[in-house]
């Protein structure tokens, strides 16, 4: 008897193991790692993802009322309406380049911290918004020691597919690596402190992962290509 109660418990464990490995959002881990960072594309919310930073994006806030749908809505209902209360009361208007940094409500979400930044007139979205996004993303994770970053555009839930998702997280990763590099190198000339960014997930839903993972993995060969042009000359002439 005991001997079965050992082997059931056994297999119970081994049932649970397999149906949380089963449960686990599907992710595409790029094996370039650039720049020494973990990459990927991962099917999950912004909700859901454990990281040292959160960021999404939002459009400039209409007096009318905003659109929350889908990741959107449920990030926002997690965080106990923080986003909407924030918006609706005029704290945080959501021009292009404008963020915001908070620690969420205590267990609402697994992120340490939350940025918000702001796409601008909605009219105005175009995959130059998603390059200046990119480039703040990489920019505040560096200023703030983030190892462990997501990203998640949200923009087609706030009811906008003027650009196509994949294309738009192309143009995001091209100019978040860009920018990183810029302060590796920065950093490698004494000019600010060391720090490295250990992972980075960029967020997409089922529907447009796959174009997500190819259009990035593309838009990583382009921008290494260009990285491994650019002038290696120290940035100032001064104490060398």
């Amino acid at each position: 008897m005991k001997i079965k109660i050992l082997l059931l418990g056994s297999l119970l464990a081994c049932s649970a193991w397999v149906t949380r490995a089963a449960d686990a959002p599907k992710e595409h881990v790029f094996d370039s790692k650039p720049l020494g960072i973990k990459l990927s594309v991962k099917m999950v919310g912004p909700y859901m993802q454990d990281a040292d930073l959160q960021i999404i994006c939002l459009f400039k806030h209409k007096a009318g009322g905003d659109t929350y749908q889908g990741a959107a809505l449920d990030t926002d209902k997690h965080l106990g309406g923080l986003l909407s209360s924030l918006r609706n009361r005029g704290e945080f208007v959501g021009e292009l380049g404008e963020t915001i940094l908070f620690t969420p409500p205590k267990g609402s979400i697994p992120a340490r911290r939350f940025m918000v930044i702001g796409l601008g007139e909605e009219k105005d979205l175009s995959l130059d918004t998603l390059k200046t996004v990119g480039r703040i993303a990489a920019r505040e994770a560096v200023r703030l020691k983030a190892k462990n970053v997501a990203w998640a555009p949200v923009i087609r839930d706030e009811g906008n597919s003027a650009i196509e998702v994949g294309a738009g997280d192309r143009a995001f990763a091209e100019q978040m690596l860009s920018a990183y590099d810029t302060e590796k190198r920065l950093q490698a000339q004494g000019l600010a402190p060391e720090f490295s960014i250990e992972q980075f997930v960029i967020e997409a839903g089922p529907s447009y992962f796959d174009s997500a993972v190819k259009e990035v993995g593309e838009g990583i060969t382009t921008v290494s290509a260009e990285l491994a042009k650019r002038d290696k000359s120290p940035y100032s002439s001064s104490g060398k």
